[in-house]
């Protein structure tokens, strides 16, 4: 696509024909934002949603997202979440980008064509380049679900909630080569429930990490945000790796709390003639709830249960379905 017509196409995007609105949109500073999954939304949503006020300061100027990919159980190739949300937005699909790694000559060439002030990235899961991060001069500004330098990585709120931690938050902080360590901007701090699952802290806490973007791009954009926010402590930084398929099993020669914790992470139950060090007929159901042994004389008891492919249902239900299976029920 020729860089140029690409330019044109954006400043005249969501603008009327009238000379103020076109000189009004040239003025505001151009934004690329990147993400991908469905709690990227939520900061798309907060961007769009500002940059059409009279006051805004900036323009959405393009979005970087991962390709499409098999979804909904591999039967359909389709955009990302971000990518849908985009276009049902009335956003111009030839200013969704789609590489496959974000140091692609292409991209670049079309990035720079652009000329974005600024990037702002939000579970985009994509490693960005020297040569990406050199494009935008005000730099480029990630909402990471942590309280910076704790859980840098790729899962953040499942190592968190595996921890046990009782709190976490969520941190504005520019993106350097590092894996997130560049300057922290500003945090949110915030209570974790212990019954939370960690996709829905995940969403709880990008959509606080949306509206503290909001509050602070002021200071982004007029440059300030790079004078007031404070360098991450390196020695006190822990690591959030992604978690392994190996990591979501359940051994019960750990202590409930242990498995209660990493309950949030969405664990994995097999039943064949025993579940990961206890046998079948250990497991009972008591009181609406399926009830394991576990270490240390502890008990882990289950409320809801969902099987690959299918909808969370009560323990109860699950229970009922089990038939042929030998078990005991209290």
């Amino acid at each position: 696509m020729n860089s140029s017509l690409m330019l044109r196409r954006f400043c005249c995007f969501n603008t009327s024909s009238s000379s103020s609105s076109l000189n009004s949109c040239s003025k505001k500073k151009p934004l690329v934002f990147l993400g991908s999954p469905q709690v990227s939304t939520t900061v798309l949503d907060a961007l769009f949603n500002a940059s059409t006020a009279p006051d805004s300061l900036f323009q959405v100027a393009a979005i970087v997202t991962q390709p499409p990919s098999r979804r909904d159980r591999g039967k359909k190739v389709m955009p990302s979440p971000v990518a849908q949300y985009a276009l049902n937005r009335g956003f111009s699909s030839d200013l969704i980008f789609t590489p496959e790694k974000a140091g692609e000559d292409m991209f670049l060439s079309n990035l720079k064509a652009l000329q974005p002030e600024l990037c702002i990235t939000a579970a985009y899961g994509n490693i960005l380049p020297r040569k990406f991060l050199n494009i935008p001069p005000l730099g480029t500004v990630n909402i990471h679900p942590s309280l910076l330098p704790l859980y840098r990585g790729a899962a953040p709120v499942q190592r968190a909630l595996q921890d046990g931690v009782k709190e976490t938050g969520v941190s504005l902080a520019f993106t350097v080569r590092a894996l997130d360590a560049g300057p922290v901007i500003a945090c949110e701090r915030l209570e974790v429930d212990d019954q939370i699952k960690a996709p829905d802290l995940l969403e709880f806490l990008f959509s606080k990490g949306s509206e503290l973007l909001i509050h602070e791009l002021p200071s982004i954009l007029d440059g300030s945000a790079k004078v007031k926010a404070k360098p991450q402590d390196d020695s006190k930084a822990t690591l959030a790796p992604k978690i392994t398929p190996e990591e979501s099993w359940l051994y019960f020669d750990k202590e409930a709390l242990v498995l209660h914790n990493k309950d949030g992470q969405e664990p994995e139950l097999k039943f064949h003639n025993n579940v990961q060090g206890i046998e079948v007929d250990d497991i009972t159901f008591v009181k609406d709830a399926l009830a394991f042994p576990c270490a240390g004389c502890t008990t882990l008891e289950v409320l809801e249960v969902q099987l690959p492919g299918k909808k969370v249902i009560s323990a109860a239900a699950f229970w009922n379905g089990l038939r042929g299976q030998k078990m005991k029920k209290l």
